[in-house]
């Protein structure tokens, strides 16, 4: 498995070579593909709206907020990452605030990590679909206590619809790989104390109905450009 870089600090710093990529998913004409994510962003996030104007009337500003709790929520993904390929995290383009901060989340992950049996077989690997035309990278696919599954890792305050639907995208891509599912687990961890930690194992039920609005999103996503493009 390629060595996993490390993430920006910060999204707009230039950081040099050590920083990865954002990920480019090509078929295999050639031709690109959008990611899970960007298909995502046809959906309304009303919920960011109302943060937004809570956190504007208590004196934050919005966008270094985001930021700083990106910049956090993305360092706690690699080192998570890291630990679970068996690698070092380069942790170099990072203050001391930022690793302190991350700490938590590692600490919350280790805990769970303890209670359980896990071997890897993929960890952070960009799948295509051939067949339904996106890409999408794995967070974790491996063994948990002897269960064949998905893992995937949100530093977030809540797991969120919008989390279910990334997941059932995933698990489209693996089956489409070969890989056999057994189980899928939505793994949030806090990135402050008062964001706690949680885990949420999902049902045939809401992979199904996730895939089936990640498909709608998708056919939006491909008619976009045409409706631009209308006279």
């Amino acid at each position: 498995m390629a060595k996993l870089g490390a993430p920006a600090a910060t999204p707009k710093e230039d950081l040099g070579e050590k920083v990865r990529a954002h990920v480019q998913y090509k078929a295999a004409d050639g031709s690109r593909l959008p990611g899970v994510t960007t298909v995502l962003g046809v959906l309304s996030k009303p919920a960011l709206v109302s943060w937004a104007n809570r956190m504007g009337l208590n004196g934050i500003d919005t966008s270094k907020y985001r930021d700083e709790a990106a910049a956090i929520g993305t360092l706690a993904h690699y080192m998570i990452v890291c630990d679970l390929a068996g690698e070092d995290a380069d942790l170099s383009q990072y203050t001391p605030q930022q690793i302190e901060r991350a700490e938590w989340s590692m600490s919350s992950y280790r805990a769970w990590k303890r209670r359980h049996t896990i071997e890897h077989i993929l960890v952070e690997a960009p799948l295509v679909s051939e067949e339904h035309r996106f890409g999408g990278t794995i967070d974790f696919y491996g063994s948990i206590d002897d269960a064949l599954g998905l893992l995937d890792f949100k530093t977030s305050a809540g797991i969120y619809a919008e989390h279910r639907i990334q997941v059932s995208a995933y698990v489209k891509l693996l089956r489409e790989h070969g890989h056999r599912i057994q189980e899928v687990r939505v793994l949030r961890i806090g990135r402050t104390e008062d964001e706690g930690f949680s885990e949420h194992i999902l049902g045939l039920g809401e992979l199904k109905t996730g895939w089936e609005i990640f498909r709608a999103c998708l056919a939006i996503h491909a008619l976009m450009p045409k409706m631009k493009g209308a006279a």
